[in-house]
């Protein structure tokens, strides 16, 4: 009986490992995670997911990671290997990575960690310092925290990994850059020209610039050509070209967009005058670019000041130049007429602009990331019809019918347009610089034709600027008393005003306008024609609207006396749909030009033109086809604010809510809301829900005396109970 009892124990234990080691086996071979994150940060995206399954040789990434190291830093590697695991899955045999050994041990540094080391260092990664709290002291520690991609001959380099957030992002951005890099080099059908343009003349004023090895600069070059022919399937030639002063000098620098350098007699007459032209330019087809070689730099005392860019720094420009110049990226257009915003920025005081306008070229830079930015000159071109949206900011001039046509049609062929605009001109006064001398900008409101369409399409700017008391505060300098000032005119967008229900916005928490107008919707023309509205912020309902004689001086503004005049006010939208075509109906516009070559009649000799018989009146002439009166499923998104656009807002590393906002909104206006949805999860900004004064009052009574209250009732209770049983208990034995 007790053998058959041990023996049945004995089974049932053996049943049981079996059973063990069975669901390790499957834990190994069916890999499986629950991500319980809000955002879902520790697992991959559906984009990341696509960019993986469309590999089609195999990317290696080789992971240069310090071990032991101290928080924050010690979880980073453990990210690193949970997130190429997922990779892995959908990039199949393709996607392969391996962590290299670079820590010593017991204070030695054995020869495989060494090695690797110098592996580390041919890639680029070298040991960067971070800061280490130990026994109660702040030390600096030197550690490998990169990696490296391969991708068939091309190698992208991410030196330094202090921190998981935007990884994900960072990574899978970089393996679809290389996709589309290695693609468009391999359907190349010539070679991509880089040529030197180097005047000898130059080398005997060079060593007075303070520019030493000029003679070296050709062969350093193609030095550097060579090394990256390797990695772009060698589709680069290099070629030195050296003009004399013969030549046209002034018209090779203007065609090339390169230095020229003239110079008097100097050095006592030793040093003859004479010119010459410096320069880099990359050509392929009809595209051309300058790659800067020479900078100029005045500083302050010492002077003018010349500087040619180093090896590594020619190398990085090169290769940069080469995607640029094979256009990796989606084309987006850019209307850059019309006194748009020069994204390039603005010198102060420069014709037409004010004074020391705050430049938007992070938002140049942060778009170009992803899409190659195309310049579209209305006036003077049709918008091409490659590009899939096109993006308005701040135009200042009015648009011909034939011009809002352009952009109308554009519209209806399913495309998307992004429109930022500014309800108003601000202009200071002529000859003065603005509120310097105390003089307040004025602000002249817009009419550039384009309201006329939005209000056809369901949307209208209003003519103000929302105030909000939920604003922006400025600090005070001691001198004015200290403390801080609301700055009305800039708004800040709480969570709730904020629309997370389109997946690209939900992990936008606040955001801060600045100078923005109100949107108004026709609601009967949104639905008769059938298209979406989304509204994507508004400000809170502390705001008002200042119209008329507009002064965003700060300490001339005041909120309304009566909560009754405030109100939430929508200030971004996206509209989707068929769009109907403002041109409807309507004579349709042609181009205008002028002539030029036509001399001009005098007085006497202009005669009055009319039809005769043997001339035909174009006039009477109809056109159709050619022309959509319904538009394909298309966007529209509007903003009445351009200096959210401007650095001042935009943050130039994209992280800032501002920037995520810009960016995954022209994603979604492309098609790539899966990019956007990626970029959106790594905010971690996550503020605390407002609550109303009688909650928090509740709360802070219900933690002062609430828990009193609570014990004393808990201990009746247990008095109660207690003195109940000893009754129970008497009476028991008093029977």
């Amino acid at each position: 009986m007790s053998y058959g009892k041990r023996s049945g124990q004995y089974f049932k234990f053996i049943i049981y490992l079996v059973i063990v080691v069975l669901v390790n086996v499957a834990g190994i071979t069916l890999f499986f995670r629950a991500d319980l994150t809000a955002n879902k940060i520790y697992s991959i995206s559906d984009a990341s997911k696509k960019v993986a399954a469309t590999l089609s040789e195999p990317l290696t990434i080789k992971v240069f990671f310090t071990k032991d190291l101290p928080p924050p830093y010690n979880n980073t590697e453990r990210y690193l290997h949970d997130l190429f695991e997922e990779y892995a899955i959908y990039g199949n045999k393709f996607f392969n990575y391996r962590f290299y050994n670079v820590s010593a041990e017991e204070g030695e540094l054995s020869g495989k960690a060494q090695e690797n080391q110098k592996i580390a260092n041919n890639y680029g990664i070298h040991p960067i310092q971070i800061q280490v709290v130990d026994k109660d002291e702040v030390k600096f520690q030197k550690a490998y925290m990169g990696l490296v991609l391969i991708h068939g001959d091309l190698i992208e380099q991410v030196p330094a990994i202090t921190s998981t957030e935007g990884l994900e992002y960072k990574l899978t951005t970089a393996i679809q850059k290389m996709n589309n890099k290695i693609s468009a080099l391999l359907s190349l059908s010539g070679k991509i020209k880089i040529k030197l343009f180097l005047s000898s003349s130059i080398e005997t004023v060079a060593p007075h610039m303070g520019v030493r090895n000029l003679a070296n600069i050709p062969a350093e070059i193609e030095t550097v050509v060579k090394k990256l022919n390797q990695k772009n399937y060698n589709k680069l030639e290099f070629e030195f070209l050296n003009p004399d002063q013969a030549q046209d000098l002034a018209a090779l620098s203007k065609k090339y967009n390169i230095m020229m350098l003239s110079w008097p007699a100097l050095a006592k007459g030793k040093i003859a005058p004479g010119k010459g032209v410096i320069g880099l330019v990359m050509e392929y087809g009809e595209n051309r670019l300058a790659v800067p070689l020479m900078q100029v730099v005045r500083l302050p005392i010492i002077g003018t000041q010349y500087k040619l860019a180093e090896t590594a720094e020619m190398e990085e420009n090169i290769n940069s130049s080469v995607e640029r110049l094979i256009d990796i990226n989606e084309d987006i257009g850019y209307l850059a007429d019309h006194g748009t915003l020069n994204l390039a920025g603005t010198p102060p005081g420069a014709p037409g602009r004010p004074p020391a306008e705050e430049p938007a070229t992070n938002f140049r830079a942060l778009v170009a990331q992803n899409y190659s930015l195309k310049n579209i000159k209305l006036k003077d071109e049709n918008i091409p019809e490659s590009l899939s949206c096109l993006i308005i900011a701040r135009p200042r001039e009015k648009f011909s019918d034939y011009e809002l046509y352009q952009i109308d049609q554009f519209l209806m062929q399913g495309k998307s347009l992004a429109l930022v605009l500014d309800r108003f001109n601000e202009m200071n006064p002529a000859g003065q610089q603005g509120m310097n001398l105390g003089q307040a900008p004025v602000f002249v409101p817009l009419d550039t034709g384009l309201e006329k369409l939005l209000s056809h399409y369901g949307i209208r700017i209003q003519q103000s600027f929302v105030m909000d008391e939920n604003s922006y505060r400025q600090e005070l300098p001691a001198q004015f008393g200290g403390g801080d000032r609301a700055i009305y005119f800039a708004p800040l967008i709480k969570d709730r005003f904020i629309n997370d229900e389109l997946d690209f916005m939900k992990n936008i928490k606040r955001l801060v306008a600045l100078k923005i107008s109100p949107l108004e919707l026709d609601q009967e023309r949104i639905t008769r024609n059938s298209l979406k509205a989304h509204r994507l912020f508004a400000s809170s309902e502390k705001s008002w609207q200042m119209r008329d004689r507009i002064n965003l001086n700060p300490m001339f503004i005041k909120p309304p006396e009566s909560s009754e005049n405030m109100q939430s006010y929508p200030l971004a939208y996206i509209l989707e749909g068929n769009f109907p075509s403002y041109f409807a109906g309507k004579p349709l516009p042609v181009r205008e030009v002028k002539d030029e070559k036509e001399p001009e009649q005098k007085p006497e000799e202009q005669v009055s033109k009319s039809p005769s018989d043997t001339e035909i009146d174009l006039s009477q002439i109809e056109r159709q086809g050619n022309f959509l009166p319904q538009g394909k499923p298309g966007k529209i998104f509007v903003m009445a604010s351009a200096d959210m656009l401007r650095d001042n807002v935009l943050d130039a590393s994209g992280r800032g809510a501002n920037a995520t906002f810009i960016l995954n909104t022209i994603d979604y206006l492309n098609g790539r809301e899966d990019i956007a949805v990626m970029r959106a999860k790594v905010q971690r900004f996550n503020p605390v829900e407002e609550t109303q004064a009688a909650t928090k009052t509740f709360v802070k009574a219900a933690n002062i005396a609430g828990l009193p209250v609570l014990a004393v009732i808990f201990g009746l209770g247990v008095w109660f109970r207690r003195h109940s049983r000893k009754k129970q208990i008497q009476m028991m034995f008093d029977r």
